[in-house]
């Protein structure tokens, strides 16, 4: 494995003398590093990889960490590197001690803002580095570094748009106590449940993104505080674009200064918001997907009025399906078994003919996803429809076949009724009412 040359001594950010207003921040000039010919990196002028370190009164633990992680990618990464401190608002000796590494620190540098917020620090440094990729950890490192280089590999590679560390995943090791075990798991199980996410771990302070991507992206993200991690995420994945998770050794740090009820109030608030702008379509979703190359949508006609007639289609064609399997099934099982063989071979086929012609979703990505979804959308209709033959076999004991084909078409009536709000509204977001708007935006 390659060590990054580290850069000539004029290549150094120090810090001004004097603080921003509230709405600026400072960049000193700098000179950026020549390549170093390592991998990627051959040909730029920039590092490949800029790691951010937000800080707000962190004089305790802020040298450990800078020091800490400059050895680890001097002696072990294979790419060139950049190290920025972001101080957002420090009333403390942190801005000295930034000061002072990004003297002592070849390719250290540090930036200081007027006002508090973590997103605000992130989005600052962000928009001005020219790295082809933007990382941050937390400067408590309570994630292992030895997944830096499997949480950027894959976006140096160009195979992912972002990558996040996740505690929640199968392989990922934590050590922490209960209260923020309970408080991390509600707040990604709510997530999943308001805003539909498929990420699995919202809150870890170990991300990163091409710059190429968040150049897109950062001008949507109104946060500057703790969500702007989970409104960045959320707007990514329902442009359609690729995050990478890396399960990671999480240690929690016992002296951490996240106040836990402002930041979950703050954080509800935003989910609140987010999920307005979503359900409104003030956010250009499909121009982003057309800006990445990552169009995976198809072109359907606008208005609701054509998604209802296809999905009309492909229901009518779903309930003749069913209905000829539970004719067929029902001497050998029985009519709750062969109603449910039916229904589940038939939901089956509706939710993979209603991904492609109703809400015009097509390639491989997401795709057990959606059917995971639509066998819970399944689960509605079975029960509509088995409750709906069981009240009949209850009040008309000796019923044959036809009133049971009649009961079927009326009960998959009002499921199918239910089954398109659940496609619409959760199993394809951004599919369905942002979509029939015909605008850019989705």
């Amino acid at each position: 494995m390659r060590t990054a040359r580290r850069p000539a001594p004029s290549d150094r950010r120090t810090p001004a003398a004097t603080t921003a207003p509230a709405s600026s921040v400072l960049l000193p000039r700098r000179t950026p590093p020549a390549d170093d010919g390592a991998g990627a990196g051959a040909g730029r002028r920039d590092p490949v990889l800029d790691v951010v370190v937000p800080v707000h009164d962190e004089e305790k633990d802020l040298e450990r960490c800078v020091r800490r992680l400059h050895a680890y990618l001097v002696e072990t990464f294979p790419y060139s590197f950049r190290i920025t401190v972001a101080d957002n608002a420090s009333t403390d000796a942190t801005p000295r001690i930034a000061a002072r590494l990004a003297r002592e620190l070849p390719g250290t540098y540090w930036i200081r803002l007027a006002e508090k917020g973590r997103g605000r620090a992130l989005h600052t440094a962000w928009s001005g580095s020219r790295s082809p990729v933007l990382a941050y950890l937390d400067v408590d490192l309570s994630t292992d570094l030895a997944a830096l280089l499997p949480l950027v590999a894959p976006l140096i590679s160009g195979h992912s748009d972002l990558a996040i560390g996740t505690r929640l995943a199968r392989g990922s090791h934590v050590v922490r106590g209960p209260k923020r075990e309970i408080v991390s798991r509600c707040y990604n199980g709510l997530l999943r449940g308001t805003l539909a996410v498929g990420f699995s771990d919202a809150q870890c302070g170990f991300k990163a993104v091409r710059r190429d991507v968040a150049e897109r992206l950062l001008p949507l993200v109104e946060d500057r505080g703790w969500f702007f991690d989970t409104e960045l995420l959320v707007i990514a994945e329902r442009a359609g674009l690729r995050i990478h998770e890396v399960p990671v050794d999480w240690v929690d740090d016992p002296d951490s200064r996240v106040h836990i009820v402002p930041t979950a109030l703050a954080d509800l608030r935003g989910m609140a918001r987010l999920g307005r702008a979503l359900a409104a379509g003030r956010l250009p979703l499909t121009a982003l997907r057309r800006e990445g190359g990552l169009e995976r949508v198809a072109e359907l006609p606008p208005g609701l009025a054509g998604q209802l007639l296809r999905f009309a289609a492909v229901g009518a064609a779903s309930t003749l399906c069913h209905l000829l399997l539970y004719t067929a099934l029902r001497s050998f099982t029985g009519a709750q078994a062969a109603n449910a063989l039916a229904l589940l071979a038939s939901a089956v086929a509706n939710t993979a003919a209603n991904r492609r012609l109703t809400f015009g979703v097509r390639g491989r990505p997401g795709v057990l996803g959606h059917h995971l979804k639509g066998l819970a959308a399944f689960l509605v209709g079975l029960a509509l429809t088995s409750g709906s033959l069981a009240v009949l076999h209850r009040t008309a004991p000796g019923a044959g076949p036809g009133p049971e084909l009649l009961t079927l078409v009326l009960a998959n009536l009002a499921a199918t009724l239910l089954r398109f709000l659940l496609l619409r509204a959760w199993v394809f977001p951004g599919r369905g009412a942002r979509r029939t708007r015909g605008s850019s935006t989705s």
